[in-house]
């Protein structure tokens, strides 16, 4: 026998809750499927060193990092940007504050608290977690193994938030690429915001672990100004995400040791100094370089004959992304085209998409938790118009 529901989400991460919240607020009752013990695992995991909620800043700012935003993305960020995000926090009991580069942040810091409220609200409006519930199929319904073994929910509406392909120890998986690849179009996965992979020579163990601070870098069209870290596997670091995308279209990656500083007057400041110094002991007087942005040098460009040229762009080569499960987001999952505005599958009506699912991307300072947020309410919205 199948369970007969009026709404079902499957997956609880923000998408997901978002999805259950708004549908739930208008007196629908939720059946919200988890597939892991405990609901929204990414989502505390990014929330261990601070959950960087959403990035203060102009609508039109945020909506030039999503590539995606003439589809139907931009008036759902239209509609729930940064602002909104920030009234949802309070509105949960979780005071945010903005920090000196934009990046909001729950008072508290860590995802928790804010998760707790938000399931205590959602369980105060009725919506049923089912944990331990993974989506297996369509049979007649919404096939799922579960601790009582398969059953199965014919819902009235749907709506999938089951994350992208990374952190599959998480929940997201990218399992139900499986499930739908023979009714909607799916755009490959791919790794973004993702560290690089990099076959240091010996000597630069002593900088594992190191941060290279004031830098700029660039791949292909894609551009970041901050710091990266220096690891055994290779490069990791917020300015590393940023310019991700384009180390996977192939184009080189290329770093400005001294951003702040034009190329004739790097090179006045070698010229000027001991000639017969070491190339190390000049970089570290002249340019003030730290031992790791000395190593870089003597890695990829020792020996190089214009070595002011060199410092300011710097090609870091055989770098590669690290594998898809690693990547802290993911591109690629249901193709725009195969969604109307409110997010319905048009080759699955009454049931609807959001989160990671979707072919979108973003870097990293809160645009990912933002863009999960509006496609969450959005998708619920959508379930909402097709109830009523």
């Amino acid at each position: 026998m199948a369970e007969r529901v009026e709404a079902l989400v499957i997956g609880a991460g923000p998408a997901g809750l978002m999805a259950a919240d708004v549908l739930s607020a208008a007196g629908v009752p939720v059946v919200l499927a988890e597939a892991k013990p405990s609901p929204a695992r990414k989502f505390l995991m990014a929330g261990k060193s601070g959950l960087n909620i959403t990035m203060d800043a102009p609508l039109a700012q945020v909506c030039a990092v999503f590539e995606e935003a003439r589809s139907p993305l931009g008036p759902m960020l239209a509609a729930f940007g940064p602002q909104e995000v920030m009234q949802f926090c309070r509105g949960l009991g979780q005071e945010v504050f903005t920090g000196s580069s934009g990046r909001v942040f729950p008072a508290a810091m860590k995802g928790s608290p804010l998760l707790r409220a938000w399931l205590a609200r959602l369980s105060a409006q009725g919506v049923v977690l089912r944990r331990r519930w993974r989506w297996s199929g369509l049979s007649d319904g919404f096939l799922f193994e579960t601790p009582d073994g398969p059953l199965v929910i014919r819902p009235k509406v749907t709506v999938l938030a089951l994350g992208g392909a990374s952190w599959a120890r998480l929940g997201s998986d990218g399992a139900w690429a499986g499930i739908l690849r023979d009714r909607v179009p799916l755009a490959p996965f791919a790794p973004a915001n993702a560290a690089l992979s990099v076959a240091w020579s010996s000597h630069m163990a002593a900088q594992f672990g190191q941060p290279v601070k004031d830098v700029a870098l660039h791949c292909g069209a894609y551009r970041s100004r901050g710091e990266f870290v220096i690891s055994q596997r290779g490069l990791e670091g917020s300015g590393i995400y940023a310019v991700s995308k384009g180390i996977r279209a192939g184009h080189p990656l290329v770093v400005d040791l001294k951003p702040d500083w034009p190329l004739e007057r790097v090179r006045q400041a070698l010229t000027q100094g001991n000639r017969k110094a070491s190339v190390s002991n000049m970089l570290r007087k002249a340019l003030h370089f730290g031992p790791e942005k000395l190593a870089l040098v003597m890695e990829y460009a020792r020996g190089h004959e214009d070595l002011a040229s060199a410092i300011k762009a710097l090609t870091l080569g055989n770098v590669t992304l690290r594998p898809l499960d690693e990547a802290i987001s993911t591109a690629g999952g249901i193709r725009w085209e195969a969604v109307t505005g409110d997010l319905e599958l048009k080759a699955m009506p009454r049931v609807f998409a959001a989160g990671e699912m979707l072919d979108w991307e973003a870097p990293t300072g809160g645009y990912l938790l933002t863009a999960c947020l509006a496609t969450g309410r959005q998708a619920g919205l959508g379930a909402l118009k097709a109830l009523s």
